[in-house]
Order: C-alpha cells, then sequence, then structure tokens
C-alpha cells in the first residue's frame, strides 16, 4: 500500500478526536517480526495513522489513547504491499485474524459485529460478481437474439437480487456503519417515463427526480463517509452531471452541503480540502468566483488544525489573484508608459471590445502567438470594433527587445505599455498589488476579452478560443 498524500500541501495533522481510545489486535500470517500499517481511504488518498510489529507468533497491536473517526480502514501489508480493508465504528477494541494464503475469504474477527456483517457481505457481492461475470462472457459470446435476450434478463434478476440484498441489510441494521455505506453507494431509480423519457418533458421529470433524491439517506455530518472510496466519486458525479455549470449554483450545494458538515471535523475538513483543491486551478473561467467564496466564507477568517501556514498562504495568494478579475467584474485599469514614455490607460482607450495581452518580449511561444493574433486582429476583429492593448512584462530583456519585435512583426496598430522591473517593485513596494497579480498572469502569453465597458468577457483563452467568444458576442448570443 502506497502512501499518497493531499494534492494540496496542507499538510494535514490526522488527529484523532474523542476520549476512550483504540485496540486492535491483530495476527497476520504468514509475516513475523515486520511493521504492519493502519490507514484509511480520505478520497483518493490513504492515509497512514499508525503502525505496529508483529512478534514470532505474527501477533501485533494497534493502539492509541484516542479513538478514531469511523470509516473503512486499511490494514497494509509489510513493505506497503497491500492492505485487506477493516471497518471501525463504535466497537474499537477487537481482534482479527488473516492469512495472506486465505485473504480472499475474508478475515476472522472477534468482538466485531460491523466486521462480520462486512465480511459477510463482502463474500456476497463476490459470489454474485462471478455470476455476473459469466453471465456478460456468454453474453459477449452469444450467437443469437434469443440468447442474448435470456441471458440480459438473467443478468437484470442478479442485479435486482443484489439491490434487494442490500435493502433487507440496510432494513435489518439501522444506525450500522455498513447500512451507511450501502445507503450512500445507492442511487434514485427512475419508473415509468422519467426511465424511457419519451420527450422534453419527461428528461426535464427524470433529471429533477433523480437530482432532489441523489442524496436520500446521506448524512453529511457524518464523518465515516469521508473515510470510504466511494463518496468522493458520488460528489464528483453530482457536481459534473447534476449540478447546473455556473457560479451560483455551485455555490449554494456547496454551503448546503458545508452547513451540515461542520459539525463533524473529519468530514468538514474532507469537504473543504475536496472543494479547495478543485477549484485552486479553475478548469473553466467562471469557477474563480467559487474559489473566491470559499475563501471569504471559510478561510479568511477561521483557522483549523489541519491547515498549516504555507497551505494557508496558497489559497490566501491565489483568492486575492482572482478577486481582481472575476469573470463579469470590471477590469482592473492598467497605466503604463508606451514606446514614447506618455503614461497610457486602458480605461481610455474606447472601444467595443479590447483584448489586454499580458506578454514577455523574451518568450518564445509569445513571438510565435503575437503575429497569429494580429492576423485575427486584422482580417476580422479590427472591423468589429475591437482594439488590442499588449502588456509587454519586463523578464531576462529590456526595452530594447520589447520595441524591436513590435517593428519587425509591425504591430503598430495595437496600443502598447512596457511593465519595468521598476514599475512593478514601486508598486509592491507602495502596498499595491502588481498588474501581474491583479490579472492573475502566470504564464505568457495571457489573453483578456473585455467588453466596451471594459467588464471581463473571457479570460486566459487562446487566441482561437477567443475568437470563438467574441464571435458569439457579436451575434448576441
Amino acid at each position: 500500500m502506497k502512501r499518497i498524500l493531499s494534492t494540496l500541501t496542507l499538510l494535514l495533522t490526522l488527529a484523532a478526536v474523542g476520549q476512550t481510545g483504540y485496540e486492535i489486535k491483530v495476527t497476520f500470517k504468514p509475516f513475523k517480526n515486520q511493521y504492519i500499517y493502519l490507514g484509511h481511504y480520505f478520497g483518493k488518498t490513504y492515509p497512514i495513522i499508525d503502525s505496529a510489529l508483529l512478534n514470532d507468533k505474527s501477533e501485533a497491536v494497534f493502539k492509541g489513547s484516542k479513538p478514531l473517526q469511523g470509516g473503512i480502514y486499511l490494514i497494509g501489508y509489510p513493505n506497503k504491499s497491500g492492505f485487506f480493508e477493516i471497518l471501525v465504528d463504535r466497537q474499537q477494541n477487537f481482534a482479527i485474524s488473516a492469512d495472506t494464503a486465505t485473504i480472499d475469504k475474508g478475515a476472522k474477527f472477534v468482538n466485531s459485529t460491523d466486521n462480520e456483517l462486512f465480511v459477510d457481505y463482502q463474500q456476497y457481492m463476490i459470489s454474485k460478481g462471478k455470476d455476473i461475470n459469466k453471465l456478460q462472457q456468454e453474453l459477449k459470446a452469444s450467437p443469437n437474439k434469443a440468447d442474448s435476450a435470456r441471458l440480459t434478463e438473467e443478468l437484470i434478476k442478479i442485479d435486482n437480487v443484489v439491490k434487494t440484498h442490500r435493502e433487507e441489510l440496510i432494513n435489518k441494521h439501522p444506525g450500522t456503519i455498513l447500512t451507511a455505506l450501502l445507503m450512500c453507494m445507492r442511487e434514485p431509480e427512475l419508473t415509468g417515463k422519467m426511465r424511457n423519457p419519451a420527450n422534453k418533458e419527461d428528461s426535464i421529470a427524470a433529471y429533477t427526480y433523480f437530482k432532489n433524491h441523489y442524496w436520500d439517506g446521506v448524512s453529511f455530518w457524518d464523518g465515516r463517509l469521508a473515510y470510504t472510496p466511494f463518496f468522493d466519486d458520488k460528489l464528483n458525479k453530482y457536481f459534473t452531471q447534476l449540478v447546473q455549470p455556473q457560479p451560483d449554483s455551485v455555490i449554494k450545494e456547496i454551503d448546503w452541503m458545508l452547513s451540515y458538515a461542520s459539525i463533524n471535523e473529519e468530514m468538514n475538513r474532507f469537504l473543504l480540502i475536496k472543494f479547495v483543491n478543485r477549484y485552486l486551478n479553475q478548469q473553466y473561467m467562471w469557477e474563480d468566483a467559487i474559489f473566491v467564496h470559499l475563501f471569504e466564507k471559510y478561510f479568511a477568517n477561521k483557522n483549523y488544525s489541519w491547515l498549516n501556514e504555507a497551505g494557508r498562504k496558497t489559497i490566501t495568494n491565489r483568492a486575492y489573484s482572482l478577486m481582481a478579475n472575476i469573470m463579469g467584474t470590471p477590469a482592473s485599469d492598467i497605466e503604463l508608459p508606451d514606446s514614447s514614455g506618455t503614461l497610457t490607460s486602458l480605461y481610455a482607450i474606447p472601444a467595443e471590445y479590447t483584448i489586454v495581452a499580458f506578454w514577455d518580449p523574451t518568450c518564445g511561444h509569445c513571438k510565435e502567438v503575437l503575429p497569429k493574433l494580429d492576423s485575427f486582429y486584422t482580417a476580422k476583429w479590427k472591423a468589429a470594433g475591437l482594439k488590442l492593448f499588449a502588456v509587454a512584462k519586463e523578464t531576462d530583456g529590456g526595452k530594447k527587445d520589447w520595441l524591436a519585435f513590435i517593428n519587425e512583426q509591425h504591430l503598430q496598430s495595437w496600443t502598447h505599455v512596457y511593465y519595468s522591473k521598476a514599475d512593478d517593485k514601486s508598486r509592491i513596494d507602495a502596498g499595491i498589488p502588481g498588474y501581474s497579480q491583479l490579472y492573475d498572469v502566470q504564464s505568457f502569453p495571457t489573453l483578456y476579452l473585455l467588453d466596451k465597458d471594459k467588464r471581463i468577457v473571457a479570460k486566459k483563452l487562446t487566441y482561437q478560443q477567443i475568437d470563438e467568444v467574441l464571435q458569439l458576442k457579436l451575434k448576441g448570443q
């Protein structure tokens, strides 16, 4: 088993909460005089929280003064070469007996009804899985429609039997961790017209029903779900397939979940880490507002034991970089000297649309992109009332490199300004954000499309993508 760290280097403190502690005795054959490990799922990661040395009788004890958060835990092999799963919940003083020769049949437990149920369920699912695989192979090789129909019907029957078995377990063992896991794994079942929609109304009804019932039986204050491998996938499916892709909808869902999760430290930690990692680097332009919201509501004035200063600084700096350039808001004004040394302002340039291009005169990619940008401008954009405002950021070169490239490529129809190291330092020394921060410039070239009021229409796109956005805008879409 490999130890995998969280994608954002927040340096988590994996301290458990509570009063009475845990003691898990393990007999794990054939290993002797080697360390085994206790870990748990946490989304797509597997934090190790304890280790124990097997004696010459293959015996070891995991023991701690504070109880463990309930969830699916992992007993890691020596050398972390593999693991098997166990459940931890209210019973935290129990014994396990396992052997690699028979591990596929499950470990043996003493004083842990949760794990006895878990092993029985796993073995049941393994048995049904074999039946399903056998039928699927036969279906794949089926020569005629009659056999295919029969095999498909048998697969549906097994699927219904499995669902019935799960519901029986849920009803028979309320409040147990296995029931919580099974309720989290199930999905709403569509019936009638919703299952086979014949028109748009049926499709909308199916979507609405599925979304409204997606979290039935799931409690966002149940920290046990954070220690599973599938809760993270369920969240991903919900946000990618069921939540409307726009900031207000996503923010509403996040706040709803965290309002319940806030009463459980581990679930709150899990969701905050997941959301801040997901929106730290946006996949879509409009996601900037989501990250800023996360910072303002959950990080700006709150401290967490699991978040160190480096992590806080990463989140804070990213939020500050995004605040000044959220989609739909006015872009920050830029006032810098042009080639004659005259201060020139972005807002002083009237235009139906403006492309702001941050570039580096020594950047090879910039030298490739800017002439192509000019070709689009000459062929299409100029006639639409668009103007180009180019900000040359001084890095390794100087003004000579800047002016030479402009002249060589005949870019005189643009508005050019020069952002020297001295100007950048002067702003920062005065406590004023630099233009690179205000426009969140992390690479060159960085392109923004602004409307006639200098509001941000699009950002950090290629010139081809900006052209697509611009054409839609010109058509009134």
